[in-house]
């Protein structure tokens, strides 16, 4: 996440690209801070722009943490974690090798901060309908795509059909949100690792039994 951030950063020389520099500077301030940590002036500091171009394209800050949930945050995960489930051949293998990928790649500080995602679901879902709303939408689309992937399995002979796709498809997004979680909470990414471990031995469970 904060490498795709630094790429967006990279490329607002250009006039054209002063929404997204005012996203990427807000999605900094919302990740280390939280949303209701986020201050404007700190995040037009970071952008050397004026308020005015901030309002100009965002109304409020709701409105400019509304657009970096669904414009940065999202997509991202949508394009890390459930976009690649679409072509997965074995989705037991292909779902923990996600899950493994993002502790291989991702920063140290990426773990100490959590996932972004996650944050906004714990600190903004009992104040705010709209962040709620965002959030749960995506957490099932997130849900649905990973369903999606076991059914495929399931008509490939790879998972056992006696499964729930929808309960197991939320059980392994409950690991994955709640392994993230954990790690912020105690500050050691081991913890994810663990989680990882555990994630593979419960996917291997789902695997059709062949007999020998």
């Amino acid at each position: 996440m904060l490498s795709f951030l630094n790429t967006v950063m990279n490329k607002q020389r250009n006039p054209e690209n002063t929404r997204m520099k005012i996203l990427a500077a807000a999605f900094k301030e919302m990740h280390r801070h939280g949303y209701q940590g986020m201050r404007v002036d700190q995040v037009l500091k970071n952008t050397d722009l004026k308020k005015g171009a901030l309002y100009h394209h965002f109304s409020s800050k709701q409105a400019l943490g509304y657009a970096v949930l669904d414009e940065l945050i999202a997509k991202r995960i949508e394009k890390l974690w459930i976009e690649p489930l679409e072509s997965l051949s074995d989705p037991l293998v292909g779902i923990h090798a996600l899950f493994q990928g993002v502790g291989n790649t991702w920063s140290d500080e990426f773990f100490t901060l959590g996932c972004p995602l996650n944050n906004l679901a714990q600190e903004m879902s009992p104040i705010d309908e709209g962040f709620r709303e965002k959030i749960q939408k995506f957490f099932l689309r997130w849900r649905d795509a990973l369903s999606g992937a076991l059914k495929k399995g399931q008509e490939k002979g790879v998972v056992d059909k006696s499964i729930s796709t929808d309960d197991s498809a939320m059980f392994i997004l409950s690991v994955i949100e709640g392994g993230l979680g954990m790690t912020k909470n105690q500050q050691d990414k081991s913890i994810y690792y663990s989680c990882c471990r555990e994630l593979k031995r419960y996917l291997e469970s789902l695997r059709v039994k062949r007999l020998k």
